[in-house]
């Protein structure tokens, strides 16, 4: 005979695992349902004023008019320099912290210590920075490439924490049987580890491209204002996000354009994961294909 104990749990573990479902499922929907609500709420300001020539023209009579067409060449711009600035540095520094310092030593705490701090950082401290680093003493001015390199101060502790995560989740066994084959680290991290931990370090990317496209208060003090189609990265250009906070506090009349301006940049990012994601579907597949 069961003791009356374990009759008790056998009755009670079910009812547990159905409100611990219930309430896994009510916090998806919460959150999906905030997306719906925020969605829903720009399609029904914004999509009226969205058509061919809104995504094709530069704006007129401050944004009132007219399209966001070098809006959105600035803003790639922007992130695209942040993006090929930040990546490499942020996986070479997650491979230094997962692959070449001991675990819970003084270089390892130092780091992360300073990764953690500069995650904290206020984004317009980033501006100041930007401004007086960038645009000052190194004198590029109010330019994509001082808005750029911002951005990538920025978004390098995302990247790091999130690269070094997909590389620690690595077995080590699949470490030890790369050096029992005579692989040198080189070899191991090309070939097995950085494959293996690719849809984490697109995740990462996609966290820092999302973040960088948000921006505002650091494009400010680095990018500018101006709303004209960019020269090169030496011009100044405007952020989408700049573009969206400039109709909504100082353009009367802008609000339409700067629902409509939201959308667009919810479309980007979008975008911006679908592709993350295809490529990290595709790369896993040619790796599984080749093996």
């Amino acid at each position: 005979m069961p003791e009356p104990a374990n009759l008790i749990d056998r009755e009670i573990h079910p009812v547990r695992d159905r409100v611990l479902l219930g309430a896994v499922w009510a916090a998806a929907m919460l959150v999906a349902g905030a997306f719906v609500w925020l969605l829903a709420d720009l399609l029904w300001h914004g999509a009226g004023r969205l058509d061919w020539s809104f995504l094709s023209t530069a704006p007129r009579n401050s944004g009132r008019a007219g399209g966001i067409w070098p809006i959105v060449v600035s803003t790639v711009l922007i992130v695209a320099v942040a993006i090929v600035v930040a990546a490499p540095l942020g996986l070479a520094t997650a491979v230094l912290l997962s692959e070449f310092t001991r675990r819970g030593g003084t270089t390892e705490r130092a780091i992360g210590l300073s990764l953690d701090v500069l995650a904290g950082v206020p984004s317009i401290v980033f501006g100041l920075f930007g401004n007086a680093f960038f645009s000052v003493w190194l004198g590029l001015g109010f330019s994509i490439l001082s808005g750029g390199l911002t951005l990538a101060c920025m978004v390098l502790p995302i990247l790091i924490r999130t690269a070094e995560t997909g590389l620690r989740m690595v077995p080590d066994d699949w470490r030890l049987g790369a050096a029992a084959l005579g692989l040198s680290r080189t070899t191991a991290l090309h070939q097995i580890l950085i494959p293996v931990a690719t849809p984490v370090l697109l995740a990462g990317l996609m966290l820092g491209i999302g973040r960088a496209m948000a921006e505002t208060a650091a494009l400010v003090f680095t990018s500018g204002y101006v709303d004209r189609m960019p020269s090169s990265l030496f011009d100044s250009g405007r952020a989408i996000s700049v573009h969206i906070y400039d109709l909504t506090m100082n353009v009367a009349g802008g609000d339409r354009s700067a629902y409509a301006s939201a959308l667009v940049l919810i479309a980007l990012l979008v975008l911006v994961n679908g592709a993350a994601i295809w490529l990290s579907d595709r790369t896993l597949q040619r790796k599984i294909a080749t093996r």
